[in-house]
């Protein structure tokens, strides 16, 4: 049978990994070329992958949930039992020598594919990973979603012992419930009764772009001497300029925000401080300062913080900022964004301020130099020309590299930055 085996292609950007989220097909089912087959999360994005071949899909190599190394089997597929297949694929040229690798597969997104083993997260009920399945014939296995499956183990219930009541027999979360209803019992004379109560703990696999942000985290923190200092920000003058831009036609369907002003006045700031807008180069020993600024914004999203960065943002407006803000940050959170925005960062903002929060102590996203946090902007008492008076206040702080700036320069750097917030009619000079 002519039987070709998909490997998980290099989807560039240095991932060498991914997650199956979702499979498109089924065993048995016939599929067109470049068809979306598999739905694949790395540490960038959820991506589509399209089929290479036509022909009858043989064996999906992955479960939903598994994590495959780049080069790692995804499916088989029968390319000789279609008219599709035979239409795909042209015949050899006559004289020509056979392929002498059949199984190997052009590589669809970057530079080529690693030969790696795959690694599946299953365990054995005493611990330790599966090994290669025993031979003979398989046992008969309940019928259970995933998650009731995952719901079951964790309470200690076999499936094999209860009677599904799901489509086709399926064991359901109402099935495992009701398996460890308890006896009703009596109490004993003086004792309180109290409700059952789950004692159980879940853990949380951590992959995709969680455990790629963890390791990024580890890297910034132990790897560049943090240091961050703080500053008071009279935000009242900042804040009265957002105002006057939302009245704006032009800003009339736009989401002006603060972040945006803070924005501008740090691309700002950074003319006069560029090593805050620099990076370490360990390999080569140097500091690169960049003469532009491509504006990380932290952002939260569903799978985690990600950073997508404007690129050249200290040559744009505040409003242009906003708009900016918005579509990347929408991106973001969509798991849209493309590994360009992500990538190619200067120096980043991370806003706690909308959580509530007076400020933070954040860690660098290296090889940046820099990352700016603002907190939350409220109406508190501030001493104005020697009277007692209320404004809106705001905390910042900065944490920086120390092999690349000292205290006092990063210090600088934040007390201009706030001379930018308090009076933004410096912004235009």
């Amino acid at each position: 049978m002519p039987e070709r085996e998909f490997k998980l292609p290099d989807l560039g950007e240095g991932l060498t990994e991914g997650e199956v989220v979702r499979w498109l097909v089924k065993e048995g089912e016939e599929v067109a070329l470049n068809q979306p087959i598999v739905e694949v999360e790395t540490a960038k994005a959820v991506v589509e992958i399209p089929a290479p071949y036509a022909g009858t899909v043989v064996k999906l190599h992955a479960g939903e949930g598994d994590t495959l190394d780049v080069g790692a089997p995804l499916l088989s597929v029968d390319t000789g039992g279609s008219p599709a297949a035979a239409a795909a694929e042209s015949p050899p040229e006559a004289g020509a020598p056979p392929d002498p690798e059949p199984e190997q597969q052009a590589t669809l997104v970057g530079p080529g594919e690693r030969q790696q083993a795959r690694r599946r997260r299953a365990t054995r009920p005493g611990g330790g990973t599966t090994g290669p399945a025993p031979t003979g014939p398989p046992q008969q296995r309940p019928k259970a979603t995933p998650p009731v499956r995952k719901y079951a183990r964790d309470r200690g219930v076999d499936l094999a012992a209860l009677s599904g009541t799901g489509k086709d027999g399926r064991v359901t979360h109402e099935d495992v419930d009701r398996a460890l209803e308890p006896v009703a019992a009596a109490p004993e004379a003086g004792m309180v009764a109290r409700p059952p109560r789950d004692r159980t703990e879940e853990r949380v696999p951590v992959r995709g772009t969680r455990r790629q942000i963890a390791a990024a985290m580890v890297a910034s923190a132990f790897s560049i001497p943090h240091v961050t200092e703080f500053l008071t920000v009279d935000a009242t003058a900042l804040m009265a300029l957002r105002a006057r831009l939302r009245t704006l036609p032009v800003a009339a369907d736009l989401k002006v925000t603060p972040l945006a002003v803070v924005a501008k006045a740090l691309c700002v700031a950074v003319r006069q401080f560029p090593l805050m807008n620099a990076s370490w180069d360990e390999d080569a020993g140097e500091i690169v300062v960049k003469g532009y600024v491509n504006l990380g914004i932290a952002t939260d999203t569903p799978s985690g913080l990600l950073v997508p960065n404007i690129k050249d943002a200290d040559t744009l407006g505040i409003l242009d900022l906003s708009r900016e803000l918005v579509r990347l940050t929408g991106l973001a959170r969509e798991r849209k964004a493309a590994p360009a925005d992500l990538t190619g960062g200067t120096i980043t903002i991370t806003n706690v301020g909308g959580f509530g929060v007076e400020t933070g102590t954040p860690i660098i996203n290296k090889p940046e130099c820099a990352i700016v946090a603002t907190g939350l902007i409220a109406p508190r008492p501030w001493v104005v020309d020697g009277q007692l008076a209320v404004r809106e206040l705001m905390t910042t702080s900065v944490s920086f590299d120390h092999r690349v700036v000292d205290g006092a320069y990063a210090a600088q750097f934040l007390a201009h930055l706030r001379d930018l917030l308090e009076d933004p009619a410096l912004l235009s000079l």
